[in-house]
């Protein structure tokens, strides 16, 4: 199953610019503006976001970020944690110290009482051989065709990412990605969406041509109708979106207002053959945080309890 309807959100208590992140993650920046200024408008733009996605049938199950230790990428949850339907929870060695400290084992006692946990599978211990493997922020995957794709850099290991494949048994892609300046891109879901039947990918930033023509074959192979974004567009977050689905089974693609304006309108209904488009404002995260619409959400895969879903 490529898509779900259940989304676990962390609500931010401390969010400001990290610079333990922006060593590596070049689309952080850092504005001058008041602490209390930022985290009122980051409060808002989160608060609307969840709403949205509510009032469209996505069930969303959101978690306060404890005010301490202070982590100030907390509203990205999805780098440290993934749910799988077999029941098995995973847990991912983070590059920055400080994103350490967002793993919380109360969030997944929680989620216990709506949804099978049947083991927890801990990667992190990685982190002491300064290895990474940052989520569905390192990897993206093609669930439907047990496929990941993932481009190497500070926060993606390789020989990590291949011991996740062989594990979850996916046919691992891994390549190397720059942007327009030739600086590795930090995380692949920053140029690259697989949803079910299309693929939104900026592949001018994929180094080497026989990377760049195998990513591309195996989009094409699985069905995938390609969408091309370029490099401005990528830069603009076209590349960080998330198709989930209703409750009616009905699919959505949720991106920010800042990539949805920077996608042609060719590119929207292209799109649109398959997806519902679901732009989010949140102006604030992306230029502090570096991160998006994809970032903010960790899609939950577990199969639901016999208690029935509670979303809270």
């Amino acid at each position: 199953m490529q898509t779900t309807s259940n989304i676990l959100m962390v609500r931010p208590s401390n969010f400001v610019f990290n610079p333990e992140t922006a060593v590596s993650n070049a689309f952080q920046v850092k504005v001058n503006e008041s602490e209390d200024s930022i985290r009122k408008k980051v409060f808002s733009e989160f608060e609307s976001m969840v709403t949205t996605l509510r009032l469209k049938g996505v069930n969303v199950f959101v978690f306060d970020d404890t005010a301490s230790p202070v982590k100030p990428d907390a509203i990205f949850p999805n780098n440290w944690i993934t749910f799988h339907s077999n029941g098995e929870v995973i847990l991912y060695p983070m590059c920055a110290p400080n994103r350490r400290l967002e793993r919380r084992q109360d969030i997944i006692n929680s989620l216990k009482k709506n949804f099978g946990i049947n083991s927890v599978v801990d990667f992190s211990k990685s982190e002491s051989e300064n290895k990474f493997l940052e989520g569905t922020g390192s990897i993206v995957f093609d669930h439907d065709h047990k496929i990941a794709y993932a481009c190497l850099s500070p926060r993606t290991d390789k020989a990590l990412f291949v011991k996740l494949c062989d594990h979850l048994h996916y046919t691992p892609v891994y390549f190397y990605s720059h942007d327009k300046d030739g600086k590795e891109i930090y995380h692949t879901n920053v140029m690259m969406c697989v949803a079910e039947k299309f693929a939104v990918v900026c592949l001018s930033s994929i180094t080497g041509k026989r990377e760049k023509e195998q990513v591309a074959h195996s989009m094409t192979s699985t069905g995938h109708k390609i969408i091309d974004i370029t490099f401005d567009q990528m830069n603009r977050f076209a590349g960080n979106m998330l198709a989930v689905k209703t409750n009616a089974d009905k699919s959505l693609l949720v991106l920010s207002k800042s990539s949805y304006d920077s996608l042609t309108a060719d590119q929207k209904k292209e799109i649109e053959k398959y997806s519902e488009l679901v732009p989010v404002s949140i102006p604030t995260i992306e230029t502090i945080g570096g991160g998006s619409a994809r970032c903010m959400m960790a899609e939950i895969f577990l199969r639901p309890s016999g208690n029935g879903l509670r979303p809270r």
